[in-house]
């Protein structure tokens, strides 16, 4: 099955949107060319047909090395598919390793609706994660994390879970900013204090900053205010 998927993907590579794709996937060397609309139409498809033969060969099928649409489409699959819960976990136990670039990683994450129907399941889950030494498994844990739990149930959590990541990751610096950016427009007293006084590098700090004064539901007053708190 994974052999007629690859047939297929290549069919739906286009040359000028690989090239373009490569530019923003640094890294990734192996790249097809298939835009995101064709990916997740091909991954719903296999969600409702043959979602459980498929995760079975991409366990084994599928690594690091394979194409970024392939490892893209393993993620988006796993989404889709409906499964039980502790399936899910194994699934992803499987997938999450796998994750080498953002693209990959960000796109699943926003995806995976299935986390605001367990909330408390979920979150246990991720845990184990966060103080991965893999880049993109700590990424995929804090974009989990702002994709689904910056609500008031979960806030103060996830607020101090960023306050005290430590990993040299770029993109994991970058996934913190943006989480603490987006916890700012939606809860801008409680993140003011961590702004106030925090543990985050001064990178990390800075960037979440800079991400929350391009934010168009920041009033300038208050962009003015945030400025004065870079390091």
């Amino acid at each position: 099955m994974i052999k007629e998927i690859r047939e297929e993907l290549d069919q739906l590579g286009e040359e000028s949107y690989k090239q373009f794709n490569q530019k923003l996937i640094p890294g990734t060397d192996h790249v097809i060319g298939v835009r995101m609309p064709a990916l997740r139409k091909l991954a719903k498809g296999i969600a409702k047909t043959d979602s459980k033969q498929y995760l079975e060969e991409a366990q084994t099928e599928i690594d690091e090395r394979s194409a970024h649409e392939e490892i893209m489409l393993y993620g988006l699959v796993l989404g889709y598919a409906k499964m039980s819960i502790e399936q899910r976990m194994q699934a992803l136990d499987m997938f999450v390793p796998k994750i080498h670039n953002w693209a990959v990683c960000d796109s699943c994450c926003m995806g995976y609706k299935f986390m605001e129907k367990e909330q408390e399941v979920w979150f246990s889950y991720l845990r184990k994660y966060q103080n991965s030494s893999r880049e993109f498994e700590v990424r995929f844990f804090i974009v989990s994390l702002l994709a689904h739990y910056i609500n008031e149930a979960y806030i103060e959590q996830v607020l101090e879970i960023l306050n005290h990541t430590s990993h040299e990751g770029y993109y994991v610096k970058m996934a913190v900013a943006w989480a603490v950016s987006v916890c700012y427009v939606k809860f801008p007293i409680q993140t003011k204090r961590l702004l106030l006084a925090n543990e985050m590098d001064d990178f990390t700090h800075n960037k979440a900053i800079q991400k929350i004064r391009e934010s168009y539901r920041v009033s300038r007053e208050e962009k003015v205010e945030l400025n004065r708190l870079k390091r």
